[in-house]
């Protein structure tokens, strides 16, 4: 075999793997470490801290350039946000002297005062769930809204004068929700839902408990309220007035966003229904042309809860409607439903658009987008859409949903009675 070689300079190749040479160097570094910390044990300590203090501040700022998930509530100031608005609704910031137009692009945080007109309406949406329903001729003040490094929330609003309806979410425990009226402060539970009321000039200030429980206190007294229970009271009183009110009616026919039919031209009869509350003496139905109830097409009082309404004409209409006891003492109005009267066979129903793109969930929300003829109203489950943007584009997110399969109803209707719907089948694991 050596006849074989060939004369020059061999060179002999030795396979070094990248693992090897780590492991070499690793051991090296580990060695003289060894040698150092028993050379120099305080000074090697030091710099094991400082290393250590290095890479947490590199994890740290990692995690903190990540994105929140959708159930994170960063600590600190929150901000509240208008879901809808109708009529003339102003804002006053906490760091301005002068009032500007509501938006709901327009945050709202501690210290803003937000005032409907006498044909106004705001509702407003916190970070921790909760809702105002801020109704016509109130004025509002935002006194906290913050959370804590525990997901623990803490809004407190101020009614200065008016009537505001407020529901919470269900919120971690040790939260707080707060309502403050002319020196009285109302604490409501998880899942509650007030009617909050006070007039100064006729000195009149309400606090209704329509769902869950709260607590009211003031000077020193403290009341727990459960369901449609109510304290009042006047400036001068000592003490709070609790009764028991009776409760309104769910309203059933026509259903919220209906389209009813009728010959062009020609008046419509409607059959209204609404449930039966136990000890009420009667009804009282209003029909309104418009959400503020300011002008009324029908009001009259039932003994039934059910009537048939004729002579309306096409059109939008609003309903309501309260029960009332043997004394006569009425309970607060429902829920407001709409509904259309349509020319049997409008063109503008056949034309109206309702594209739909895919559903978004969000844990147990689910975001509805999609687009329809501008200025058009939207309804998702009969919740309305807050805004329609100028090219019918519109976005809105479902209350949470409870675990299986739920149906979620999309309703798109314009001013002229055209209208349009579309059922989806949504399953939350």
């Amino acid at each position: 075999m050596a006849q074989n070689r060939k004369p020059g300079v061999q060179v002999a190749w030795v396979n070094v793997t990248y693992s090897s040479v780590l492991l070499a160097v690793a051991a090296l570094v580990l060695a003289v470490a060894v040698l150092l910390h028993f050379a120099f044990p305080e000074a090697t300590n030091g710099a094991v801290q400082a290393a250590n203090h290095f890479t947490l501040d590199i994890l740290e700022k990692i995690a903190g350039n990540a994105e929140p998930t959708a159930t994170t509530v960063a600590a600190g100031a929150q901000q509240a946000h208008f879901t809808n608005l109708d009529g003339t609704v102003r804002v006053k910031k906490a760091n301005s002297s002068a009032w500007s137009k509501a938006d709901y692009s327009l945050p709202l945080e501690k210290g803003d005062v937000v005032q409907t007109a006498s044909e106004g309406l705001a509702k407003i949406v916190f970070t921790d769930g909760t809702n105002y329903t801020v109704k016509q001729d109130s004025l509002i003040v935002i006194e906290e809204n913050s959370a804590n490094d525990h997901q623990q929330t803490n809004v407190a609003v101020t009614v200065n004068t008016g009537t505001v309806n407020l529901t919470t979410g269900t919120y971690v425990q040790g939260s707080q929700s707060k309502v403050i009226v002319a020196g009285a402060t109302a604490s409501l539970g998880p899942e509650s839902a007030a009617l909050v009321h006070n007039d100064p000039i006729a000195d009149q200030h309400e606090f209704l408990q329509e769902k869950g429980t709260s607590q009211v206190q003031r000077n020193g007294e403290v009341v727990t309220l459960s369901e449609w229970e109510k304290v009042s009271y006047q400036q001068a009183s000592p003490r709070m007035a609790r009764v028991k009110e009776v409760g309104p009616p769910t309203p059933i026919a026509p259903a919220n966003m209906a389209p009813i039919f009728a010959a062009s031209g020609q008046e419509r009869s409607v059959d209204f229904a609404w449930s039966k509350m136990i000890n009420a003496s009667g009804y009282h139905l209003r029909i309104s042309r418009n959400p503020y109830f300011s002008s009324l097409e029908k009001d009259e009082k039932l003994d039934k809860p059910e009537t048939k309404v004729s002579g309306l004409t096409e059109g939008a209409y609003y309903w309501s409607v309260q029960s009332y006891d043997a004394d006569g003492k009425e309970s607060v109005a429902s829920e407001t439903d709409r509904f259309t009267i349509l020319p049997h066979g409008s063109s503008a129903q056949s034309a109206m658009t309702l594209v739909l793109e895919p559903f978004v969930q969000h844990g147990h929300v689910i975001e509805v987008r999609g687009k329809t003829d501008p200025n058009a109203r939207v309804m998702v489950n009969n919740r309305e859409a807050p805004q329609i943007e100028n090219d019918g584009s519109f976005r809105c997110f479902t209350p949470e949903l409870p675990i299986g399969e739920n149906v979620i109803t999309i309703t798109a209707q314009n001013a002229v009675g055209g209208f349009n719907t579309q059922h989806r089948t949504v399953v939350i694991q």
